[in-house]
């Protein structure tokens, strides 16, 4: 059940906002100033922020602003706050969606599944990009690697192949091939897979663990370690 924090100061409001919403299956933590918003979010996590523009304790702008710099959370105005200028700035501190008052429900609902799917596949990608366990870290994205807390240096390839295997766990001497090299247009043999996979184990040797096993008449697997 998706968790959203409502900070809105109008209690009829913010009281039809929880029924309804909890209606629809989702779990509504309800707040009426930026302060008790953000000491409910200091102890627990949220997956949307329904937030009012103006506050009795201070400009939701910048409460949103704050917010997107330390989370990944949704966030989404209701306002009355209707201007255009109003608009673009809630957007310029971050906001995923602005909505001004009076509003219907179905859209509000149809906003806030927007909302969380966007989010969804921004935190589906970033756990794509890493990999982690008890001893080894590897960031796709940005090229790094360490092991056991020192620097793991990679070549390109090394990345790809590991960025394969963690991913499908199993691969075969000819998607190794296929995934690897061929994208480049160059010709390799398997002499050249397994040549790579060899230093790549000398790599990870340091870590105690064997990452990466041969699957004899197949190819390799990845033996992941347990966080």
């Amino acid at each position: 059940m998706k968790r959203i924090l409502l900070i809105e100061d109008d209690k009829d409001l913010n009281k039809g906002l929880v029924y309804d919403l909890e209606m629809h299956d989702y779990r509504v933590y309800p707040a009426f100033s930026l302060s008790e918003g953000m000491l409910y979010l200091e102890e627990n996590k949220v997956d949307l922020i329904l937030l009012d523009g103006n506050l009795p304790d201070g400009d939701g702008f910048d409460f949103c602003r704050q917010v997107k710099k330390e989370k990944e959370t949704a966030v989404i105005f209701l306002t009355a706050r209707d201007m255009e200028q109003d608009e673009l700035q809630g957007f310029d501190c971050g906001a995923d969606d602005y909505i001004t008052k009076p509003f219907h429900m179905p859209i509000l609902r149809r906003r806030i599944e927007a909302a969380l799917r966007k989010t969804g596949r921004q935190e589906q990608k970033r756990e794509n990009s890493v990999y982690r366990d008890d001893a080894l870290l590897i960031d796709f994205e940005n090229l790094q690697a360490r092991l056991n807390g020192r620097e793991l240096l990679l070549t390109p390839t090394e990345f790809r192949i590991l960025r394969l295997m963690t991913v499908n766990r199993t691969v075969t001497k000819q998607l190794l091939l296929e995934k690897i090299w061929d994208t480049s247009g160059s010709f390799v043999d398997e002499h050249t897979v397994a040549v790579n996979i060899n230093r790549l184990r000398k790599k990870l040797e340091g870590s105690g663990h064997e990452y990466i096993k041969t699957v004899y008449g197949m190819g390799y697997q990845w033996r992941g370690m347990e966080i």
